[in-house]
């Protein structure tokens, strides 16, 4: 039984230039039929049996509030009628803070979305600036605001670090701003350089550079900061106030199988895995021509199952088991001589020092 669900909506009120996701600029030419789309996808798979029972829903993108307020509601109206969603806990939407109403957020509260996840990025005009965003800070305050006001008591704020020309001090400044707002859970990335995107074509160029003395000292910093605001890190870049850890996440790191519908979302049912052609426009055509718009799917077997849970579990607060490390324990020595992983009752975890090279780490271990 699937119990996750994901939904990608790719539209955005513009094309950040950081962003490596699949994305297009909104365009009303192509909504509605995006729309349509999305939903045969849902019947089709509930027509072929495939057993699915949300406990949690996630609209990414993209922005999935670049829609109107009446696609947005036929796109939840339509998974309601498409599936049986009595099971779901937590269903998060992302947005961005220029696409935030009050008549869009009633509307997905009154519906059953119950968590939002906002991308402030900062609070500082010259960062956003550099990062291209649409929205300012009053606009991202206000629209905060909006959320709280309409009633939605799960919100979550992205932040991101690492960006050209920030220094401590305007990173500082947003983290305690975020924790002035008390929103339930922040999520804090550095920024990495993605091919496919202007930041990365600057990197080449030798315009941007890594620093990556600096993006430790923010890190640290995060931590730390966070914490002292009563937010604990239950993976390296996400931090939550007691019981507000973001469920749908914890379900990709544990491993859990998912659907996701929309252009370029990933599946993970059983032993298969698939991804939906990344072009909305040949989305939508192969939905309406053969119902799906999935490219091959790759057989997982059971070493690459367990590589990933080993990978995304290193990265939690929870660690990973003994139990998964049994042939590993070379590996294990030498990075805890070296000060990266501590055993913690029947459990690895990454130590301070390994969580600024934890990627590194999971390759060695996997």
């Amino acid at each position: 039984m699937v119990r996750h669900l994901y939904v990608h909506i790719p539209f955005c009120p513009k094309v950040c230039p950081y962003c490596s996701f699949y994305k297009e600029a909104s365009d009303r030419n192509k909504t509605q039929a995006f729309v349509d789309a999305v939903l045969s996808e849902a019947r089709a798979f509930a027509a072929s049996g495939g057993a699915i029972r949300p406990e949690t829903i996630f609209f990414g993108g993209g922005t999935p509030t670049a829609l109107s307020t009446n696609l947005l509601r036929q796109l939840i109206v339509g998974l309601h009628e498409s599936f049986d969603l009595s099971a779901v806990t937590e269903w998060t939407v992302e947005m961005n803070p220029a696409t935030v109403s009050s008549e869009k957020a009633k509307m997905m509260l009154e519906l059953g979305v119950n968590r939002a996840s906002m991308g402030v990025q900062s609070w500082d005009a010259v960062v956003l600036e550099t990062l291209g965003r649409v929205h300012n800070a009053a606009q991202a305050r206000r629209s905060y605001e909006i959320l709280r006001e309409t009633g939605f008591g799960r919100i979550n704020l992205d932040l991101m670090f690492g960006v050209p020309g920030q220094n401590l001090e305007q990173w500082r400044t947003s983290i305690q701003e975020t924790i002035a707002l008390g929103p339930e859970h922040i999520s804090a990335y550095c920024l990495t350089y993605e091919e496919d995107t202007l930041y990365f074509q600057r990197f080449q160029e030798g315009l941007y550079r890594v620093n990556e003395t600096q993006d430790a000292e923010f890190f640290e910093t995060t931590v730390r900061d966070l914490s002292a605001g009563g937010y604990e890190a239950y993976e390296i870049s996400n931090f939550a106030q007691p019981g507000e850890e973001c469920r749908h996440n914890l379900a990709y790191w544990e491993g859990r199988d998912y659907l996701g519908l929309g252009p370029s979302a990933f599946s993970t049912v059983g032993n298969q895995r698939w991804q939906n052609i990344a072009d909305t426009s040949a989305y939508v055509e192969r939905i309406a021509r053969i119902g799906t718009a999935a490219q091959p799917a790759e057989s997982l077997d059971a070493e690459t199952r367990h590589s990933e849970r080993v990978a995304f579990g290193l990265r939690t607060n929870r660690g990973v088991a003994s139990a998964e490390l049994v042939h590993r324990e070379t590996e294990l020595a030498q990075l805890q001589d070296s000060g990266l992983i501590a055993l913690a009752g029947d459990r690895w975890k990454l130590t301070p020092s390994g969580r600024l090279v934890a990627d590194s780490v999971a390759e060695c271990l996997i």
